[in-house]
């Protein structure tokens, strides 16, 4: 069976911190460490949810971390400004290594999306990024009700995909995603685009270290 590659979105295939332009609409010069904490809210209140068993969709959690980030500025969110950032959340600008390496490896691999946000955001993100055309499909976390780095959310890609017992690799930028992969058994591809960013040592580690999807698709 020919090898599938299911990429993580967010923080992967499209950058985050591409909302940091339209966060200075709002808080100015705070745009960067508002943009950082809202990463990092967002990501935390996945994972407190599924340990809580609690489980609330990614946009959820997407904006209880923003109005968390604007707090932490001395800032309040009203909701027409979180409806204006959530709305411009939703056309996160590609890393521009995705299309060309995506449009490099289409013919010869299997790929898919793999995320914690829901397949109807998913696919919003995907196709104003430019993306969705490269993809076989996408495998969300909201058919089970809980989130990465949970094994069952990895199973569920095996199954998702149509890998079964087949080469099914995670590509991602997130190490906790990596470490999650490879501890239910997935090879996986951590993909460092910032040499100073650390692998968290758990003493699981990537099959692959790339530094690039370029590299990826060489």
């Amino acid at each position: 069976m020919t090898p599938t590659l299911a990429f993580d979105v967010y923080g992967t295939l499209v950058d985050p911190s591409g909302m940091i332009d339209h966060l200075q609409t709002y808080v100015g010069a705070e745009a960067e460490t508002v943009s950082a904490l809202w990463r990092q809210k967002q990501v935390e209140y996945a994972f407190r949810r599924g340990l809580m068993g609690q489980y609330a969709d990614f946009g959820v959690c997407t904006r209880q971390a923003l109005d968390y980030a604007f707090q932490s500025v001395g800032q309040q969110l009203d909701d027409a400004t979180a409806d204006a950032l959530l709305a411009a959340y939703q056309s996160l600008p590609a890393f521009n290594d995705a299309a060309r390496a995506l449009a490099a490896m289409q013919s010869h691999y299997r790929l898919y999306a793999f995320s914690n946000g829901t397949p109807e955001a998913v696919e919003r993100v995907l196709v104003n990024a430019g993306l969705r055309d490269y993809l076989t499909g996408i495998v969300s976390v909201h058919e089970l009700g809980t989130f990465k780095p949970n094994p069952a959310v990895y199973e569920h890609a095996r199954n998702a995909t149509g890998a079964g017992s087949g080469t099914l690799w995670l590509v991602s930028g997130n190490p906790w995603d990596v470490i999650g992969a490879r501890s239910a058994g997935l090879e996986a591809a951590w993909v460092q685009r910032d040499p100073s960013t650390v692998f968290d040592p758990w003493g699981i580690e990537p099959t692959r270290i790339i530094r690039n999807l370029d590299e990826l698709a060489r």
